[in-house]
C-alpha cells in the first residue's frame, strides 16, 4: 500500500498530491540551479559560502530520495534507470557527491534544469509534447543526411586551411596546418574571432570567398531539418485519419 501511493504521488500528475508534488519539485530544481549559479560568482562565493553549500547539501539530498524513492516503487527499476528521466534523475543529484572527489564538477548541477521539461506533463501542454515529438523524428530521420554533410565540412575545411596555410605561411600567423583548419573553422561557421587573419591581398579574396561559402553552407542543415519537419507535419494528419477512411470504407 505504501509503494503504491508513493508510486501514485511521485509519477501520477494526474491526482492533486501527484500535482504538488511536481509543482514542489520543479521550485527546487529552479531554486537548486540558482544556487550553482550564484555560487559561481566570485564576490557571492565569498560573502555566501557557507549558506550556498547548505543549500546545495539540501538539495542533492532531496534529489537523491527522490531518485532512490522512484526506483523503489516502480515495478521495473532498471528501465526507469535507463530511461531518459531516469538517467537525468541522476545526474540531479550525482555530480554533487562527485565534487567531493573531483572538485569542480558541481557545475555539472545545472543540468538538474532539464527536469523542468516535467512542467508539460503537470501542466498538461500536451500540444507542446507533441511539436517537441515532431522536432525529435525530425532530427532522427536527417540524422544521415546531418552526418553526410558534416563529413563533407569537415573535408572541406581541412582543404581550405591547407590552402590557406599554403599562401599566407607561418609569417602571417598561420603557424601550422592544424591552425589554419581552425581558422577555416572559424571563419566558415561565420564566426571571425580576428586571432588570425590574412595579409596577403591573395589570402584576403580567398577568405571572403569562405565567408560567403558559410551563409551558404549554413542553410544546407537548417533546410534538410526543417524539410524533415514539415515531412512529419503534413504525414500526421494523413496517419490520424486513415482509421476514419477505413470505417466509412467498411
Amino acid at each position: 500500500m505504501l509503494k503504491q501511493k508513493i508510486y501514485t504521488i511521485i509519477f501520477e500528475a494526474d491526482t492533486p498530491a501527484g500535482k504538488t508534488f511536481d509543482v514542489v519539485l520543479i521550485l527546487a530544481i529552479i531554486g537548486s540551479v540558482t544556487v550553482t549559479f550564484l555560487d559561481s560568482v566570485d564576490s557571492i562565493h565569498r560573502s555566501n559560502h557557507h549558506l550556498l553549500s547548505l543549500l546545495e547539501i539540501i538539495f542533492t539530498w532531496l534529489f537523491a530520495t527522490e531518485y532512490f524513492l522512484r526506483l523503489w516503487c516502480t515495478k521495473r527499476p532498471s528501465a526507469y534507470a535507463k530511461s531518459f528521466f531516469g538517467l537525468v534523475d541522476l545526474i540531479g543529484w550525482l555530480p554533487s557527491v562527485i565534487g567531493l572527489f573531483f572538485p569542480g564538477s558541481e557545475v555539472l548541477t545545472t543540468f538538474r534544469v532539464i527536469r523542468v521539461l516535467r512542467v508539460f506533463r503537470v501542466l498538461k501542454m500536451a500540444s507542446y509534447l507533441k511539436e517537441a515529438q515532431l522536432l525529435a523524428d525530425a532530427l532522427k530521420n536527417s540524422s544521415r543526411k546531418i552526418l553526410v554533410f558534416l563529413f563533407a565540412v569537415l573535408t572541406l575545411v581541412i582543404l581550405l586551411g591547407s590552402l590557406m596555410y599554403l599562401i599566407e605561411g607561418p609569417i602571417h600567423g598561420f603557424s601550422n596546418i592544424p591552425v589554419s583548419v581552425y581558422w577555416a573553422i572559424v571563419t566558415l561557421t561565420t564566426v571571425g574571432y580576428g586571432d588570425i587573419s590574412p595579409q596577403t591581398p591573395l589570402g584576403q579574396l580567398f577568405a571572403s570567398m569562405i565567408m560567403i561559402l558559410g551563409y551558404a553552407i549554413i542553410a544546407v542543415p537548417t533546410g534538410i531539418v526543417s524539410a524533415a519537419f514539415v515531412k512529419g507535419e503534413v504525414d500526421e494528419p494523413s496517419t490520424e485519419e486513415s482509421p476514419e477512411k477505413s470505417t466509412n470504407h467498411g
